[in-house]
């Protein structure tokens, strides 16, 4: 490869962007510069936007933008500007619903190209440098649009005018707004079963994605109604999902999606926001079912996150795993071929795990066909019964076994591990951490949890923008000028603050929640219509073409930010008592209700949310001694019974004050008298009377929440 001068985006942070500092493309960053050289030499702007993690991002910049040819015609007649997807979800987000309306394609490598004042008007995702299988070559594509951009520019620039005030129509779900009704949920339950796939389980064909918030509304319904089949749809997706390819059976944690129905092929990239969110189904599906498996898979996330992820020692969940160590392999350091397990394991067990996880000499990569990706073909339970050995021994033998093959992997070349610490997505992990507590009593969870927490307040706030986009790893984000903080990182992290001011007591995590929601509502809120966008409403432009205002609220691929307020609104108002934030989430949901339906599986989190707003948070309250086994009893009671929006409180009895309590909260609880611990369900203002029996208790929040 010939050695290049390295360009602008060596100075940049995101490893994306360094990763391509050496290329012969004269690359810029997103900025003003690239904009106002596009402008003053009146040339279209070539816009790749991908991610560290992205197997053909890497492919892509590897047959295109190292290309000296290629590169020599982009710098010709383009301005080139990378973009890194996780550092602006602000810009993808935009760009993935033009380009999709232009090609019909969305995903990464996202190939957009801009008129000089940032308009879209032509895009796909990844383009083969030639000619290949019905796939226009990335040569004649760049030629092409640099002939038509000065032969055709009227009409390319109306084209493009029309594309960005349809967008800015869709995005703003203008007309969308109606009266809310707690039936939009039937219809999204409706959806998803209609989608499910009651072979392989998932929803839909392939590629096949998790859809996490979906099985928690599932859960919830089942919770509700108790119909069978409701059950049989999250049990059918969480098993095969666990059993499959796309669950790193050695090391834990789940790949971003798989590319068969089956769930047997991943795309091998792990990114926190999946497993957190994963975790949180299985630990949910454990407790609904007190399947055993299930709290192993969820163990096996914690293990993955603790040991790849987490920054143990000053707080922190690192953003992904790349899915390649180089572009010369798929997925090898997670694959085997059947000689690299006989090398690691005596022949016995090798034989054993080659057929538990149906590892051959022929597997199933087509780079390599002696590459094997593990997933359970033979159960243990099967095993034990063809042997006529007990499974409890057998099993043993798999974790032995299973244990030496990750040592050996560990050996090998790691894939990168991009330790930005994205403030969302942190979020969602220390919630999911917090839940692990809750469920599991996993105390590493719940320190590293509030170990993280403790670290974003003190990093990452700033008082006039709400959280950053990014905590930095060193000293503290700017306090003056807008750091990339998006609805998403104020919503998650004011979730994350309830979550943790629950499981604690402690009022300044609580007060740190309404104070995000708060700027919130301020900087990022609808007064006319209802609903939040995505960017706060004096953060710098993006660009003429791209100021499109914006509400997210489709899953894809996190939950959806409007929910996620909507729910952290309601929470507020059950513990202060604030109609004004009821009625904030009320038209928040009502920003959507016209559509929601038409959503399906992509509104999960807008039916929990509708669920949440239509029944009220669930708090139950732990009074009494902590060492006491009595209180320990009544807290695991609570911890065990799952409900979705349930929040277990607990407090010694000299704790009940009105300066310790919410304002709700305190006004709800009534007079407590009278000896020993005890536990109260509440609802809308109202506590039901104190129990003592940790039976009963469970049986109140089952009862409570239907």
């Amino acid at each position: 490869m010939t050695e290049h001068k390295p360009n602008r985006l060596a100075s940049e942070s995101s490893a994306y962007l360094k990763s391509a500092a050496h290329q012969p493309v004269d690359w810029y960053p997103w900025g003003p510069e690239a904009l106002a050289r596009a402008q003053k030499e009146d040339k279209p702007i070539l816009l790749d936007i991908g991610a560290v993690w992205c197997h053909w991002c890497h492919v892509m910049d590897r047959e295109s933008y190292e290309n000296p040819d290629v590169a020599q015609l982009i710098n010709q007649h383009f301005v080139p500007v990378k973009v890194d997807r996780d550092e602006r979800p602000d810009l993808d987000a935009r760009l993935q619903a033009a380009v999709s309306a232009i090609s019909g394609q969305g995903g990464w490598p996202l190939t957009a190209f801009l008129t000089p004042d940032g308009k879209p008007f032509f895009g796909g995702t990844y383009f083969p440098p030639e000619d290949y299988i019905g796939r226009p070559g990335f040569k004649r594509v760049l030629a092409a649009i640099a002939a038509n951009y000065h032969t055709r520019q009227a009409e390319i620039r109306a084209s493009a005018d029309n594309l960005t005030e349809a967008l800015g129509q869709a995005e703003m779900f203008r007309g969308a707004r109606r009266d809310f009704t707690p039936v939009v949920v039937d219809a999204i339950v409706d959806s998803a079963v209609k989608l499910f796939d009651i072979r392989y389980g998932g929803f839909g064909n392939a590629p096949k994605f998790a859809h996490p918030a979906a099985l928690e509304l599932l859960l919830e319904r089942y919770q509700v109604t108790g119909e069978k089949y409701l059950l049989t749809v999250i049990t059918t997706t969480l098993d095969s999902m666990a059993r499959g390819g796309v669950h790193d059976q050695l090391a834990g944690g789940f790949h971003r999606y798989s590319v068969d129905a089956r769930w047997q092929v991943p795309h091998f990239e792990k990114m926190s926001y999946d497993n957190s969110e994963l975790l949180k189904n299985y630990l949910h599906g454990f407790q609904v079912t007190g399947n055993p498996f299930y709290r192993q898979v969820a163990e096996g996330i914690i293990a993955w996150v603790n040991t790849t992820l987490a920054d143990l020692e000053r707080g922190g969940f690192y953003a992904s795993q790349d899915a390649d160590h180089s572009l010369e392999d798929d997925g090898d350091y997670f694959t085997w071929t059947l000689e690299e397990v006989r090398a690691v394991l005596p022949p016995d067990d090798a034989a054993l795990i080659a057929e538990h996880y149906d590892i051959g000499e022929n597997g199933e990569m087509p780079h390599n066909p002696a590459k094997n990706v593990l997933w359970v073909a033979v159960s243990a339970e099967e095993l034990a019964r063809q042997r006529a050995v007990p499974v409890e021994g057998l099993e043993k033998r798999l974790a032995a076994a299973r244990q030496k093959m990750l040592e050996a992997r560990r050996k090998r070349p790691t894939p990168y591990v991009d330790t930005t610490l994205y403030v969302a997505w942190n979020g969602m992990l220390i919630s999911a951490c917090l839940e692990a507590y809750r469920a599991l009593g996993r105390e590493d969870c719940r320190l590293q949890a509030l170990h993280t927490l403790d670290r974003i307040l003190d990093a990452a706030w700033s008082d006039r923008w709400g959280f950053a986009h990014v905590c930095p790893q060193s000293g503290r984000c700017p306090q003056d000028q807008w750091a990339g903080g998006i609805l998403d990182d104020q919503v998650f992290m004011a979730t994350a603050l309830l979550d943790a001011f629950e499981l604690t007591g402690n009022h300044r995590y609580f007060e740190d929640a309404e104070r995000a929601m708060r700027l919130c509502l301020e900087k990022f809120g609808d007064t006319a219509d209802g609903g939040f966008f995505d960017r706060p409403q004096d953060a710098p432009p993006l660009a003429e073409g791209l100021d499109i205002p914006r509400k997210p609220f489709q899953d894809s691929p996190t939950p959806a930010a409007n929910p996620v307020a909507a729910m952290v609104l309601d929470r507020l108002a059950s513990y202060t008592l604030n109609q004004d934030y009821r009625q904030k989430a009320r038209k928040t949901l009502e920003a959507f209700a016209g559509l929601a339906d038409s959503y399906g599986l992509f509104a999960a989190t807008y039916g929990l949310a509708a669920l949440l707003h239509v029944r009220q948070p669930l708090e139950v309250v732990i009074v009494g001694a902590r060492n006491d086994a009595r209180t320990q009893a009544l807290a695991r009671a609570a911890h065990d019974t799952f409900r979705f929006g349930k929040a277990v409180l607990q407090y010694e009895p000299k704790e009940i004050s009105a300066e310790r309590l919410p304002a709700g909260l305190a006004a709800t609880l009534p007079h407590l008298g009278g000896d020993g611990p005890m536990g109260l369900v509440c609802v809308n203002a109202t506590c039901q009377s104190p129990l003592r029996q940790p039976e009963e208790l469970a049986a109140a929040i089952a009862g409570a929440a239907r």
